[in-house]
């Protein structure tokens, strides 16, 4: 059997190996001793160091120890199974907790101002203008009413651009009623201007 480059670094790495773990062993044992157990001296409790009870914090009696004593405690066990956790006001998942909130205004009883008096727009005026009548015998009375550059010719009862009502037709007026607005108004007679 040949031993190629790879096997002998393998042979080289092996017994090195086997010439660290042979002392290694051999030390091991010879602390044991012949009872086959280390030998673990304990430290001697002096007066610095010995078992006192330190401050009851919630109901748990804490021991400052320092001594290696295996028994199970079992005074301590049953005064953590009486603490109840009760939720603090502090959120634990955030760094920095926002400030409460303010506490509400009181609220000011609103004073009574007496009664409001509403007074009602005012009406519109009616755009139309009386400038003159037509009485002819055996035909009802006839107004002349101008509105803007248009002229209407109207008698008693008509209605006058869908919404003006002619109630009375005088020699000097003309009572005509909007009838949108629930609004009367007099229209006096005007002669015409000459320049």
């Amino acid at each position: 059997m040949k031993i190629g480059a790879e096997d002998k670094k393998k042979v080289i790495i092996m017994a090195v190996l086997l010439v660290v773990a042979v002392p290694l062993t051999i030390h091991s044992f010879r602390s044991f001793g012949n009872s086959g157990q280390p030998t673990v001296t304990a430290p001697q409790p002096t007066a610095e160091n010995a078992t006192r009870p330190v401050q009851k914090k919630r109901g748990i009696p804490q021991v400052r120890e320092k001594t290696l004593d295996p028994t199970l405690r079992t005074d301590i066990l049953m005064a953590s199974q009486k603490i109840v956790y009760a939720g603090g006001i502090r959120n634990i998942f955030r760094a920095v907790e926002p400030p409460p909130p303010p506490p509400p205004k009181p609220i000011t009883p609103v004073r009574n101002p007496g009664p409001v008096v509403v007074e009602p727009p005012p009406k519109p005026q009616i755009p139309l203008t009386f400038y003159g009548f037509s009485n002819r015998p055996g035909e009802p009375k006839k107004a002349f009413l101008k509105e803007g550059d248009n002229i209407f010719v109207a008698v008693e009862g008509d209605v006058v651009e869908r919404r003006y009502k002619i109630v009375k037709i005088t020699n000097t007026f003309v009572l005509v009623e909007d009838i949108l607005n629930n609004n009367q108004q007099m229209i006096n007679l005007t002669l015409p201007q000459t320049g």
